[in-house]
């Protein structure tokens, strides 16, 4: 495991620092403040910036440059999501675009979709959403009902999607829809690429217990779309599905890694100030050893991180064993959201439990940690491939 950067590597984390020192304006460097400000407003914000610091070069890190990208290295990825987490820049505005669909459409989309679909996405021209989940078929995606009914040059597309994230900011969604009924359940679906301002579609916001609206539910009645709409071949929509969501894991964790020593840190000033039992929460020698615990798990991701890093850097083709890494970030995350929840007890129900303390945005992250062992292949999931697939054993 190599647990250095080469000097090139390091000469881009300079040069991205000294962009983010002139570039992210200090009140935003405060988690607080975008738990207290504008939904709306802060989505604008973020549009914004993320679109100049594409323009900068520090966008699309490791995209060829022919689409807009920097064409950099996995490790000068890895620097990218470190130097964001410490920085407490905004996450991006255009997750699904940027994670999903641009690198499917780089592998396998027709020309002209690369040029219309890839640069516009990565400066925000273009915010895209991803219509897969239905009330009936969240986890069994072979199981989608939407259909899309081609008349003359155009799709007739009907159904309903849920749990759509982006769907109020949607400019485009990328759907799977039913073209065909076949008798194995997986064929005779296409990856379809549909206008959110096309006449027929309605995005209805659904809000969550943390009382933000980021998922949506989408209806699609009689939406015409034109017959070259989809991205990959007709009737072959679950393999491009299945391309589209290996791109979800990266190589590496080490964003998450310093995201999450971040918090635990913040954690543990809390503990100095917030009672347990009458004391300083601090001073439990239960609390300490919950805080060692979470401690010794992070510096294990951090090192997996690394091995991970140093595999892709060799070539090596990842695989499964990206479920470990999933597996491993989520998991950490969500218990040591937990031990927050625990230490605080009754005061975490309450923004403000002492003079001085806002815990607005410590309770978002606790509520969203709740979420992070189901998307993106549940732990139950994960486990099972890294069973069969990694070790080896039997079904």
């Amino acid at each position: 495991m190599d647990l250095s950067y080469s000097a090139e590597d390091e000469a881009f984390r300079t040069e991205l620092r000294s962009w983010l020192a002139e570039n992210l304006p200090e009140e935003w460097r405060t988690p607080g403040f975008w738990a207290t400000s504008d939904r709306q407003e802060n989505f604008e914000l973020r549009r914004a910036w993320e679109r100049d610091k594409a323009l900068a070069g520090f966008a699309g890190i490791q995209w060829p440059k022919e689409y807009g990208g920097r064409g950099g290295t996995a490790a000068q990825r890895a620097i990218y999501d470190e130097e964001m987490a410490r920085h407490h820049a905004p996450t991006t505005v255009n997750p699904l675009g940027l994670t999903f669909l641009a690198p499917t459409v780089m592998a396998i989309g027709t020309e002209q979709q690369k040029r219309d679909i890839v640069k516009p996405l990565l400066h925000n021209e273009v915010i895209w959403c991803q219509g897969f989940s239905e009330p009936d078929a969240g986890s069994d995606l072979a199981n989608i009902r939407t259909s899309a009914v081609l008349d003359g040059d155009e799709w007739v597309v009907n159904g309903q999607k849920i749990w759509t994230t982006n769907a109020a900011h949607g400019d485009w969604i990328f759907a799977l829809v039913r073209t065909s009924q076949e008798e194995k359940k997986h064929r005779g679906i296409t990856m379809m690429l549909i206008d959110m301002k096309s006449e027929g579609v309605e995005a209805r916001p659904l809000k969550q217990m943390s009382g933000a609206s980021e998922f949506g539910e989408v209806f699609f009645t009689d939406v015409r779309v034109p017959k070259d709409s989809h991205l990959g071949d007709v009737g072959d929509g679950w393999n491009v599905a299945m391309l589209l969501l290996s791109f979800e894991r990266g190589a590496s964790a080490l964003g998450q890694y310093t995201e999450f020593r971040s918090e635990l840190d913040n954690f543990g000033g809390l503990t100095k100030v917030l009672s347990k039992d009458g004391v300083p929460a601090a001073q439990d020698p239960g609390v300490r050893r919950k805080l060692a615990r979470h401690l010794v798990e992070l510096e294990c991701l951090r090192l997996h991180s690394l091995h991970i890093l140093t595999q892709v850097e060799k070539g090596r083709d990842l695989g499964f064993e990206a479920s470990m890494t999933k597996l491993q970030w989520s998991e950490t995350s969500q218990q040591m959201q937990e031990s927050f929840v625990d230490i605080l007890g009754v005061d975490f129900q309450v923004p403000d439990p002492a003079p001085g303390i806002d815990l607005r945005f410590e309770q978002a992250m606790a509520l969203w940690s709740r979420s992070v062992t189901i998307w993106g292949g549940s732990s139950q999931v994960q486990r099972n491939i890294v069973a069969e697939r990694v070790l080896g054993l039997p079904r």
